[in-house]
């Protein structure tokens, strides 16, 4: 088993790769359109200037133009904690991606529930064929197992933070929803936490520093993780990350190892 393999995101009813791409670091187009090639079709794009880079816009335009809308999963985050202004962010999204609809759109991010008229304003944009699932962000890891433990819950894909130094996740969202019937799709970020698990200076003593590959590997070596965001900033970088794909889980050796720097590095004995 590799990670090359597609897997069901939670009961969304989308297939998608385990190594999904963020738009906000720089990355060319091409690295984004090699790395579709490979299977990565979670292409997570962002209402924000940063989050709107040209790049990934180019990227999903060819592969639009090329008759693959149907092998791509697109995800925008909205964070517009507004009902009003939330339909008028996914227009002009789809405007810019040449596409008629969103798979997901991702409300964040939220440390509490989202208001009910955000979730009528969502609703509605599914019910309108603008959507196909609802997602949420956020850090408050005690919301996500309380809405999806909800009878009807909107929300079919959630997207949390999960690192070798923040691995509170575990037993908190991944544990409850593996114990569910039906549960929502996991979206992992910022698994380098945000390149410090990957700097030399950081490490403990005669340790050396894991790769950008090491630390996905670790996160979707939990099994309810379905998909692990990689941001890179160049096309080298893309396919450094993209060799997680012939590549499997770790061993309980290297899990261990990768926890004991998740420690080192968020500085406590035990890491959250």
């Amino acid at each position: 088993m590799t990670f090359a393999d597609p897997i069901a995101l939670g009961r969304s009813g989308l297939q998608v790769g385990r190594l999904g791409l963020a738009s906000s670091y720089g990355a060319p187009a091409a690295a984004f359109e090699e790395a579709f090639e490979r299977g990565c079709n979670y292409f997570v794009w962002g209402s924000f200037i940063r989050g709107r880079r040209p790049a990934m816009r180019d990227a999903v335009q060819a592969i639009v133009r090329r008759g693959q809308r149907e092998r791509m999963v697109l995800a925008m985050h909205s964070y517009w904690h507004s009902a009003l202004l939330m339909p008028g962010s996914v227009q002009r999204a789809l405007k810019a991606l040449h596409t008629d609809h969103l798979d997901v759109l991702i409300l964040g991010y939220y440390p509490r529930r989202p208001s009910r008229a955000v979730l009528q304003a969502a609703l509605k944009l599914r019910q309108a064929g603008l959507i196909r699932c609802i997602g949420l962000s956020g850090h408050n890891r005690g919301l996500f197992p309380e809405l999806a433990s909800e009878t009807n819950s909107p929300i079919d894909v959630f997207h949390v933070r999960y690192n070798a130094a923040h691995r509170g996740a575990e037993q908190e969202i991944v544990a409850p929803l593996q114990g569910l019937e039906s549960r929502p799709g996991f979206v992992a970020f910022t698994a380098t936490r945000w390149g410090r698990l990957l700097d030399p200076g950081r490490m403990p003593p005669g340790e050396s520093a894991p790769s950008a590959v090491d630390c996905y590997r670790f996160v979707l070596s939990r099994p309810g993780v379905d998909v692990c965001l990689t941001g890179p900033r160049s096309l080298e970088q893309m396919r450094q990350n993209l060799r997680l794909l012939d590549q499997g889980p770790m061993d309980e050796a290297e899990l261990a190892r990768m926890r004991r720097i998740g420690d080192h590095v968020y500085g406590r004995k035990g890491a959250e």
